[in-house]
C-alpha cells in the first residue's frame, strides 16, 4: 500500500513480542491527539492506566481483539485496534466488528494511513464475513469525526 507521498506502508499484525512499541505508539499518539483539551494530570494518570504494559498484554491476549501496525521503512507510524464478540466495548454483536482505536502519528496526518489502517478493518470485517463495522468517536475530536464521516 503507498500513502499520496508515494511511499509503502506495510501492515503487521501486532503480538506480545511488540508490547514495548505498542506501548510507545499508544502514549504517543494519544498525547498528540488529546493533549491540548486534556490537563497534564490527567494525561499522565490515563497514560500511564490505560497503556500500562499489564494493560495492554490483557488486551493483546485477548482472542477476541487484534491490533496492527502501521510501518514505514521500519517505523511504526500508527495503529489499529479491533474487536469481536464480547471485547465490544457497547454492542457486542457477534455479527460486527468494533474499531477501537485508529491512530497515527500527528506529522504523518493527511498521508493516507489512517484510511490504510480503515481498509485493513475492512478486509477483517470481509474475511470474518461479518454485517457491519462501528466505532466510537469522542466529540472533542473533530479531526476524527471528520475522517469517519467521510467513509
Amino acid at each position: 500500500m503507498k500513502t499520496k507521498k508515494n511511499k509503502n506502508i506495510v501492515i503487521k499484525k501486532v503480538t506480545l513480542n511488540d508490547i514495548q512499541e505498542l506501548q510507545t505508539i499508544s502514549r504517543q499518539t494519544f498525547f498528540e491527539t488529546f493533549s491540548e483539551t486534556n490537563s497534564q494530570e490527567n494525561m499522565t494518570k490515563y497514560l500511564e492506566d490505560s497503556f500500562a504494559i499489564k494493560t495492554l498484554t490483557k488486551e493483546l491476549t485477548d482472542i477476541y481483539s487484534d491490533f496492527y501496525f502501521a510501518i514505514l521503512s521500519h517505523q511504526i507510524i500508527g495503529y489499529l485496534k479491533l474487536n469481536y464478540g464480547v471485547s465490544q466495548t457497547e454492542i457486542k454483536d457477534s455479527n460486527s466488528i468494533e474499531i477501537e482505536r485508529i491512530y497515527v502519528l500527528q506529522e504523518y496526518h493527511g498521508q493516507k494511513v489512517g484510511q490504510i489502517l480503515y481498509e485493513k478493518a475492512l478486509q477483517v470485517a470481509y474475511i470474518k464475513k461479518v454485517n457491519y463495522l462501528w466505532l466510537g468517536v469522542w466529540e472533542e475530536n473533530p479531526k476524527a469525526i471528520r475522517f469517519y464521516q467521510k467513509k
